[in-house]
């Protein structure tokens, strides 16, 4: 609850109020913002909605004691910063209640409006290339967009494919074995969990959910290998002609020309989609190298800025932070003073520096360009909640970069990639390599010597709940159908990637292994309690009773359908409404 309070107050409210004053101004930041379908379920949570204004008055009471002890003892600055603490949570409380709770509704208006597209992401963030069936990736794709749904009433239009994981069409094998229980002759050694399969690639899961577009990391497109396909000069992604002609390259320009990243491609694999009746196929928009590490980094990015709010330093009890980031590798005992003031004066010249950044790497990719090319298009993404939480003053620089776009529309806009699409249907197609945004650039920090043991849970589980939903039996009472939503929750829950995450980076091991353990523990309660049902056609009062805790526990996803695992269950893709011509942009 802490997390989700912090990133609350700190970030999400935050970006709403950028995004108001923004809007007062006649600008939109026109970014994609995914808000992931287990964030919607958070903040929508009826605890979540009591507990909130709870935290924020606790904060400002806690800044309150922290400037009367300041006063006290004569430290006249950190008072000052108290009271800056003390305006800032009840800012945070009269902007939650003006919104009466809804902070999804606050984003909402700004999506209505026009000023953002907000997309999606995996259901519970599960890593699509390590997942065990094709039902589990469509099932991660399908209820993230029926939550979506749900929320805001429209389809998404893209999806953030968690960590960047991609993975293409093609025969796999189950990369762990059956853990070895006994040591006796009749199990001698470990065995294959199932035989490997010819699985989806990401983007035809994509596809038949009606998503247009995802983003990869940089060297997904660098290592990817350019490809005929036959719709590209026949087909417009929105079946509008598009303002500037779509340009198949020629055999000549595949061979010699390195991928561009600064155009989205449609991906191999989404043209079969589309001439199954799976809907438009599905580009990919690369990662810009060039301005990552200066918002991402805090040593070498502006976070690193010895005038900004340092994160780490706290004074407890009420965990305010009084302190500056002072300098690389400063110790703790050693930070400075932080003033409001001087971290604002250089959110100024930052913001500046990366529209400079921005306008030189598009004009780069332009300088070859024909009349008839695309513009190029620098899509540069970041956690959402590295703006207000991990860098305190990054809303601030946001706004700033939004403003600062204005002094140079005739060379830039800023534009959603879904706007971009609508105006210029990729050029090219490809055939990407499986990989991710992680370190280097592949599946290692999800599947490693640490976390192998979890895979010997899920991949059974996974191939469990698709017989399971594939018998139909669930269908024929309320209860069967409850006992098997439950299972899909759990099942959903136990696939986050964020268990792997935190289990190989260390940050909270002992948490990740609890929460994989509860959730793999549940899901074999569930299992033995849906045998018992389906063999006696009632629980007893002891499985009455788990199954009720279980589902209040864990009481995402209300409307999750199991039907989603049915062994090659696809998606019918949603019909968006129609999209109009606009003028073209730089």
């Amino acid at each position: 609850m802490e997390w989700l309070h912090e990133a609350a107050a700190e970030t999400y409210l935050p970006l709403l109020r950028l995004l108001g004053s923004l809007e007062n101004d006649g600008i939109g930041l026109h970014c994609n913002l995914n808000l992931s379908p287990i964030l919607l379920e958070q903040l929508a949570h009826p605890v979540f909605l009591a507990e909130f204004p709870k935290y924020v008055t606790r904060k400002i009471v806690y800044a309150r004691e922290d400037e009367a002890f300041f006063t006290q003892s004569g430290e006249s600055h950190y008072a000052e910063t108290a009271r800056f603490w003390k305006h800032f949570f009840q800012q945070t409380l009269d902007h939650f209640q003006s919104l009466n709770g809804s902070i999804i509704q606050g984003f909402q208006h700004f999506q209505q409006a026009g000023l953002i597209d907000i997309i999606t992401c995996g259901a519970t963030h599960g890593y699509m290339p390590l997942l065990g069936t094709d039902e589990s990736v469509r099932a991660q794709v399908r209820t993230a967009v029926q939550t979506h749904l749900r929320h805001f009433g429209r389809y998404p239009t893209g999806i953030w494919i968690p960590e960047c994981g991609y993975r293409p069409a093609g025969f796999w094998d189950y990369p762990v074995l059956k853990p070895e229980h006994t040591h006796d002759s009749s199990h001698p050694a470990p065995t294959q969990i199932a035989p490997g399969f010819n699985r989806i690639g990401v983007e035809q899961a994509l596809a038949e959910s009606g998503l247009r577009f995802f983003f990869v990391d940089t060297h997904l497109i660098e290592d990817s290998e350019a490809v005929h396909s036959p719709y590209l000069s026949s087909y417009s992604l929105y079946k509008e002609p598009p303002r500037l002609p779509a340009k198949p390259l020629t055999e000549t320009e595949l061979s010699r020309d390195p991928r561009s990243l600064y155009h989205p491609y449609y991906v191999e694999g989404s043209a079969e989609a589309s001439r199954a009746d799976t809907g438009p196929p599905t580009a990919v928009f690369p990662r810009d190298p060039r301005t990552g590490i200066q918002v991402w980094s805090g040593e070498l990015g502006y976070p690193g800025d010895g005038n900004y709010l340092d994160f780490h330093k706290k004074r407890w009890p009420g965990g305010h932070r009084y302190w500056r980031v002072t300098g690389s590798g400063v110790d703790m005992n050693d930070k400075s003073p932080y003033f409001p003031q001087a971290a604002e004066s250089r959110i100024q010249s930052h913001a500046a520096h990366f529209v400079q950044l921005v306008l030189d790497a598009l004009a780069d990719a332009n300088k070859n360009a024909s009349p008839d090319d695309a513009p190029p298009i620098l899509c540069s993404p970041f956690d959402a909640e590295l703006f207000g939480h991990w860098w305190f003053e990054g809303p601030l620089w946001l706004e700033a970069v939004a403003r600062e776009i204005q002094h140079h529309t005739q060379h830039v806009q800023l534009i959603s990639c879904n706007d971009y699409l609508q105006r210029f249907p990729p050029q090219a197609s490809i055939e990407m390599h499986e990989g991710s945004w992680g370190s280097e650039g592949n599946n290692q920090v999800w599947l490693n010597s640490e976390t192998a043991w979890t895979y010997t849970h899920l991949y059974p589980a996974e191939l469990y709940l698709r017989e399971v939903c594939t018998s139909g039996s669930w269908r024929d009472t309320e209860l069967g159908t409850r006992i098997v939503q439950q299972l899909c929750r759990e099942l959903l829950l136990l696939e986050a990637s964020d268990w792997q995450f935190l289990i190989t980076t260390g940050a909270a091991r002992d948490y990740a292994e609890l929460r994989f353990l509860t959730h793999n523990d549940q899901f074999t309660e569930l299992s033995s309690i849906w045998q018992s049902f389906e063999q006696a056609g009632s629980l007893n009062e002891h499985q009455a009773t788990r199954l009720a805790a279980i589902q209040e526990r864990d009481n995402i996803f209300p409307d999750v359908d199991p039907s989603f695992w049915i062994t090659g269950a696809k998606a019918t893709p949603p019909s968006h409404p129609p999209l109009h011509s606009k003028s073209p942009s730089a």
